[in-house]
């Protein structure tokens, strides 16, 4: 088993979808009354917002600056939308694209976790072919065909970025 990343924090989205069995408010997102969360829009709290699948969704940008702050690199799992986003405000990102082996498997991948509408997967599969077409604005590619492989990808992503003279110099080094 490979050792944990140290230093790299998980960031927890902002959401006014109702919860899903088992989660919890400030675990796996922070849930939002519509209102609330439009207000947070107009005070520009959020890194990054969007309007997905008739929810809002959003980074909220105070967290994401505070695990910063502490010396923590920040996982995000945002949309195409949100990271072309996050990109314009933070320049220096490491941005790296998932993509599934083929639109069969997402489309299997989708019915299996059982969680959504047959409306709600046809929506987001209808939107497969314009999210491959963003590959381009992404520094890397994980192909998620083996949940391990993709997962040690990312892990050599990470590490490969922590170790750029850039980076090192940044810190004072």
């Amino acid at each position: 088993m490979k050792k944990p990343i140290s230093n790299l924090t998980y960031s927890i989205s902002a959401t006014t979808r109702k919860p899903r069995a088992g989660e919890i408010d400030g675990r796996d997102y922070f849930f939002f009354e519509t209102g609330v969360f439009e207000s947070a829009i107009a005070q520009g709290e959020f890194l990054e917002w969007a309007l997905v699948y008739d929810n809002y969704y959003g980074t909220p940008k105070q967290y994401v600056f505070d695990c910063l702050e502490k010396g923590q690199d920040i996982l995000l799992e945002i949309d195409i939308q949100g990271a072309l986003k996050t990109k314009r405000l933070v320049p220096d990102g490491v941005f790296v694209f998932v993509m599934p082996p083929s639109f069969e498997e997402i489309r299997q991948r989708l019915l299996r976790r059982g969680k959504d509408t047959c409306e709600e997967v046809e929506r987001r599969l209808q939107s497969y072919e314009e999210e491959m077409s963003c590959i381009g604005e992404y520094e890397y590619v994980i192909i998620n065909d083996d949940v391990n492989i993709a997962a040690e990808a990312l892990r050599a992503i990470i590490i490969g970025e922590r170790c750029k003279v850039k980076r090192i110099q940044s810190r004072g080094c």
